[in-house]
C-alpha cells in the first residue's frame, strides 16, 4: 500500500518564521501597561448553567497558534457552534515576559522551537463537568486558566513550575486536572473549580502525555525528553534525556512505578528505536497499553501486566516525506492516537507522512491511509462511531469512520488545531457573551 503525497501547497517555512522576533515589542508593552487583572489561583469558578438549562455534549478544538478553542459537534458533520478566545490576557501576559530576561528568553524559545516559528496559545483543553468554563494550559504563557464559557473572562489562573506547560489530563469525575510542566520535569494535579494545586510530583525530562487509570486512583506520566535539538541521529540518542513512564498514586502523588522502555524495547529487539513514548491508549480494560515512539512510522503494544512490548506494528512511509530527521516537527514522525470505545480498533495520525489511518487491533492490519495535512491528534467521537483527528496543517478536522477507515465529515477550524477533547457546555450556548 502507497501512502499519500503532500499536499499540493507547501508548507511554510521555518526559516522565514523566525524573523521580526522584537518586532513590536514597544508596541505590545504600551498596550500591556493598561490591560486588566486576571483573577487569581484559587479564585471561586464561574457558576454552573442556571436550573434547566441542560447540557449539550460538544468537542473542544484547540487551535495552538490562534490562541483560540473552537467548539464543534462531537458527532455527524462536526459543524462549528462558537468559538473561545484562550488568551483574553494576552496583553498582560506579554508585559510580564518582555520585562523579565528569563521569561523572554524561554518564550522565544518555544517560538522558535516547538512553535514552529509561532507562539503556542493553547495546548491541551477539558471542559468543567457542568459545562461553565474550559480550563487550558498555554504553553507559551506557562500556564494553566480557567476561560468562563458565558462570559469568555478568566475565573483563575495557575503559573506552573518552569516555563512552559503541556498535555494534560482529566480525571474521570472531572475534578482534577493533570499538567506536565516540561521544563521544571513536574507535573502539578488541580481542582478544576478552584485552580488550588492538589499536589504534584515529579517525572523524567520533559513531561509529555498524562493519562488517569484504575478509574482515577493512578496517574501514568511519559516523559519525552529533548525534542528540539538537531542531535536527531540515532547514535546519538543519549543525548535526549532521562524518558520513562512514571506512575503515581493519584491522591498522595507517591511514586507507584517506573518504566523504562529502553530496557523493554531493547529485549523485544528494536534497539533502534526511541524510547520517548509520544501520544498513547489504553484497552478498555487497561490491560494493554499502546504508544507511539519519537521518528518512527508505527507503534507499540505493551503487555501491562506481563511488563513487556508485545507487538510492533510498522506503518506504510509516504514516499514524499523526507528522510532527514531533523525537518520532523518535534522528533514526531506519527502522533496521534487513539482507540474505539470496544478497543477493536486503533486510529493512528501519520503526522509527517500525511495521512491517518484506522489498525485493526486483533491483526494489527491498517485500514486505507486518509490523505490529512499533518494530522497531530486523534481522538473519539461522541457516538463512538469515527476517529476524529485534528489536520494543524490545513486547520481542519476530520471524522474517519472507524467501521470503514473512511473520511466521513471534515470542517474549518483555527490557527494550527492539535488537541481535540469531548467536553460540554450549556445546550443554548453559542459563544462567550464578551468574545
Amino acid at each position: 500500500m502507497t501512502a499519500p503525497a503532500h499536499p499540493g501547497s507547501p508548507r511554510p517555512s521555518r526559516i522565514s518564521r523566525r524573523t521580526r522576533v522584537f518586532g513590536g515589542l514597544a508596541a505590545v508593552l504600551g498596550l500591556a501597561l493598561t490591560a486588566s487583572a486576571t483573577a487569581p489561583a484559587g479564585a471561586a469558578a464561574a457558576s454552573a448553567p442556571s436550573a434547566g438549562q441542560g447540557l449539550r455534549e460538544v468537542m473542544f478544538v484547540g487551535n495552538n497558534w490562534d490562541g483560540t478553542a473552537d467548539v464543534i459537534r462531537s458527532t455527524g458533520d462536526l459543524a462549528r457552534i462558537g468559538r473561545v478566545n484562550v488568551i483574553p490576557d494576552k496583553d498582560r501576559r506579554l508585559a510580564e515576559i518582555y520585562l523579565n530576561p528569563v521569561k523572554l528568553a524561554y518564550f522565544l524559545g518555544i517560538r522558535l522551537g516547538p512553535g514552529e516559528g509561532h507562539d503556542q496559545f493553547v495546548d491541551d483543553m477539558y471542559s468543567t463537568p457542568d459545562g461553565s468554563a474550559v480550563v487550558v494550559s498555554r504553553p507559551s504563557f506557562a500556564d494553566v486558566v480557567s476561560i468562563d464559557l458565558a462570559t469568555g473572562r478568566i475565573n483563575w489562573r495557575f503559573p506552573v513550575s518552569g516555563y512552559r506547560s503541556d498535555h494534560m489530563a482529566l480525571s474521570p469525575d472531572g475534578a482534577r486536572v493533570a499538567v506536565s510542566a516540561s521544563t521544571s520535569n513536574t507535573v502539578h494535579v488541580l481542582d478544576v473549580r478552584t485552580g488550588a494545586q492538589l499536589g504534584s510530583f515529579r517525572t523524567g525530562d520533559k513531561p509529555h502525555e498524562n493519562l488517569f487509570t484504575d478509574g482515577g486512583r493512578r496517574i501514568w506520566n511519559m516523559s519525552i525528553g529533548e525534542v528540539n535539538t538537531a542531535l536527531d541521529a540515532p547514535w546519538l540518542d543519549w543525548t535526549k534525556g532521562d524518558r520513562r513512564i512514571t506512575v503515581v498514586d493519584a491522591d498522595t502523588f507517591a511514586q507507584t512505578r517506573v518504566i523504562d522502555m529502553r530496557e523493554r524495547l531493547d529485549a523485544f529487539g528494536r534497539p533502534d528505536l526511541s524510547d520517548a513514548i509520544r501520544p498513547a491508549a489504553f484497552t478498555p480494560d487497561e490491560s494493554k497499553l499502546y504508544f507511539q515512539v519519537s521518528f518512527f512510522n508505527g507503534f507499540v503494544e505493551y503487555d501491562v501486566a506481563g511488563d513487556r512490548i508485545t507487538r510492533i506494528k510498522t506503518l506504510p512511509k509516504n514516499s514524499a516525506t523526507s528522510e532527514d530527521r531533523t525537518t520532523w516537527v518535534n522528533d514526531s514522525r506519527h502522533h496521534g492516537l487513539s482507540m474505539s470505545p470496544a478497543g477493536d480498533k486503533l486510529c493512528v495520525a501519520g503526522t509527517m507522512d500525511d495521512y491517518a489511518t484506522v489498525v485493526d487491533r486483533a491483526t494489527l492490519q491498517e485500514g486505507p491511509l486518509v490523505p490529512a495535512s499533518k494530522p497531530y491528534w486523534a481522538t473519539v467521537s461522541g457516538d463512538g462511531k469515527s476517529c476524529v483527528i485534528s489536520e494543524s496543517g490545513a486547520d481542519r478536522v476530520t471524522a474517519i469512520d472507524f467501521t470503514t477507515g473512511l473520511r466521513t465529515a471534515s470542517v474549518p477550524v483555527g490557527d494550527h488545531p492539535q488537541r481535540v477533547r469531548l467536553g460540554h457546555v450549556a445546550a443554548d450556548w453559542t459563544g462567550p457573551s464578551g468574545g
